[in-house]
C-alpha cells in the first residue's frame, strides 16, 4: 500500500469515515431522491421567494431564523437556538446509529438597493439578498425536508448551521462555532456551498486552498502641520501616497503566480482645509493571502516598509494589524472521496477545479477545526448570456439552481454518512 493509501486510511479512521462491523443502511437510490425534490420543488421556490422579499441584514435576522426554525421543527429537528442572536442549529437524527456531519447555510442580506424587476423584489429599501443567501438557506431547508424523509436508512445525524452575517466584530462563523455548532455531538466533517455566476448544473472548488484569508490593516501617518508644503516631512499626504504605492509593490514582488495575495486600500482620510498641509493621514485596506506563510510574513513586512518609509521623508507611521477570515481550505482526501457523490447528482464532468480565487468566506472558521468542503454552484442559464455579478443590484439567480444544490447536497451529506458507517457517536 502506498503511503498515500496509509494516510488516507489512518485519516477516515480518525474521523469516522470508515465503517465498523455491522450491516450499513441501504442508500436511497438516484431516483428516490429526484421524486422527493420534485414532490416539494414548488413549495421550495415559494420559500426562497419569501425569503427575498423580506431580506434582513447582520444583527436583524430575527424573523427569518424563526421561519426557518419552525421548517425544522415542523420535520422533528430539534432546533438549538444561538445564544442571545441571531443563528440556529437544527439536529437531524437518523434512526440508526453513526456519526454526525453538518452543513452549513449563511443568513445575512447585503446593504444594496435591489433593481430587478421581479414579482418578489425586496420589499426593504436598501436591503436585498444579493449574494445568494436566500437560495442557500433555500438548499439547506430543502435538504433537510428530503433527509428527514429517509430518516429510516440514515445511519448518524446532520446538523444544518444557519449562521448570521458578522457582528460585534466576529463573523457569523466565530458566533456558531462559540455556541458549540462543532460540538455534543462533535461533527466529522462539514459542507458550505455558495453561489457563482458560472454555468448552471456545475459545481466549481480548488482542492487545498480554496478561498484567500482576508485580514485588515491600519495605518495612521504622520506629518507637520504647515501652510508651506515644501516643509520636510510635513505633507502627510505625500507620505500616505508613497506608502500606499509601496506597500502594492512590496506585495506584488514578494509573491508569485503559484501563491499569489492581493492588497486593496478601502478608505483614506486626512487633512482639513485645502490650502493647509495635512499633519496626519490615515487609511485602511485589506489583505487577502492564500498560504498561512504570506498570512504571517506579509503584515510584519508591510510594517516594515510603512515606518521606514515615512520616517525616511521626515515623518512617522503606525502600522496595526487586525487578523478576519481565515483561508477556506478544501480537504483533499475528503474531496477524493466525496467524487462520486458529485458525479451520482450532477453528472460526469460537471465539477469543474478552478484556481484559488481571491474572494473570501468565513466558512474557513470551520474548516480549521475539522474536515470541510466548500464549493460555489452556478446560477447561470447559459442561453441566457451574461449574468449580474454577485453583489451587484441586478443579481437574480436561476431559481433552478435551488433544484440542483439540493439534489447535490443530499448525495453529498448521505453518501458521508453512508462512508461513515457505525461509529462511536451515538445519535441519542
Amino acid at each position: 500500500m502506498s503511503n498515500f493509501g496509509k494516510r488516507l486510511i489512518c485519516l477516515l479512521l480518525s474521523a469516522g469515515f470508515l465503517s465498523l462491523p455491522g450491516l450499513p443502511a441501504q442508500k436511497p437510490t438516484s431516483a428516490d431522491i429526484d421524486r422527493e425534490i420534485e414532490a416539494i420543488r414548488a413549495d421550495l421556490i415559494n420559500i426562497r421567494r419569501f425569503i427575498h422579499m423580506n431580506p434582513r441584514l447582520p444583527g436583524d435576522e430575527d424573523e427569518i431564523v424563526k421561519l426557518v426554525s419552525g421548517r425544522l421543527q415542523s420535520l422533528g429537528l430539534e432546533v438549538l437556538n444561538s445564544q442571545g442572536r441571531p443563528g440556529i442549529v437544527g439536529l437531524l437524527r437518523g434512526n440508526l446509529p453513526g456519526s454526525w456531519i453538518a452543513m452549513r447555510a449563511g443568513l445575512r442580506a447585503d446593504p444594496i438597493q435591489e433593481t430587478v424587476d421581479v414579482p418578489f423584489k425586496s420589499l426593504n429599501p436598501g436591503i436585498m439578498h444579493a449574494s445568494g443567501c436566500d437560495i442557500e438557506m433555500t438548499i439547506a431547508l430543502g435538504t433537510a425536508i428530503i433527509l428527514s424523509a429517509f430518516r429510516d436508512q440514515i445511519g448518524g445525524g446532520v446538523k444544518f448551521i444557519f449562521q448570521p452575517g458578522a457582528h460585534d466584530g466576529a463573523s457569523g462563523a466565530e458566533l456558531m462555532i462559540a455556541d458549540g455548532a462543532l460540538d455534543d455531538p462533535p461533527v466529522a466533517a462539514v459542507f458550505g456551498l455558495g453561489l457563482s455566476t458560472d454555468v448552471l448544473g456545475h459545481a466549481y472548488l480548488a482542492p487545498g486552498p480554496f478561498l484567500a484569508a482576508s485580514d485588515s490593516f491600519h495605518v495612521q501617518v504622520r506629518g507637520r502641520t504647515s501652510a508651506d508644503s515644501s516643509a520636510r516631512g510635513g505633507d502627510a499626504v505625500a507620505l500616505a501616497a508613497h506608502i500606499i504605492t509601496a506597500l502594492q509593490t512590496l506585495v506584488d514582488r514578494q509573491t508569485g503566480a503559484s501563491d499569489p495575495a492581493q492588497i486593496s486600500i478601502g478608505r483614506i482620510e486626512g487633512g482639513n482645509r485645502p490650502d493647509t498641509v495635512a499633519d496626519q493621514v490615515s487609511f485602511d485596506g485589506v489583505l487577502r493571502t492564500l498560504s498561512e506563510a504570506n498570512r504571517t510574513r506579509l503584515p510584519q513586512a508591510m510594517e516594515t516598509l510603512a515606518r521606514g518609509m515615512a520616517q525616511s521623508l521626515g515623518g512617522d507611521a503606525v502600522f496595526t494589524f487586525e487578523p478576519g477570515i481565515p483561508i477556506v481550505y478544501n480537504h483533499p482526501d475528503l474531496l477524493a472521496l466525496m467524487r462520486p457523490a458529485f458525479d451520482d447528482a450532477l453528472g460526469e464532468k460537471k465539477l469543474v477545479e478552478i484556481k484559488p480565487q481571491m474572494s473570501s468566506d468565513d466558512f474557513g472558521r470551520y474548516a480549521q477545526r475539522v474536515p470541510s468542503l466548500y464549493f460555489w454552484l452556478g446560477s447561470r442559464n447559459p442561453r441566457l448570456g451574461p449574468a449580474a455579478s454577485l453583489r451587484s443590484p441586478a443579481f437574480n439567480p436561476d431559481e433552478r439552481t435551488i433544484t440542483v444544490g439540493i439534489k447535490l447536497m443530499v448525495h453529498l451529506l448521505l453518501d458521508c454518512l453512508d462512508k461513515q458507517g457505525r461509529t462511536a457517536y451515538s445519535t441519542r
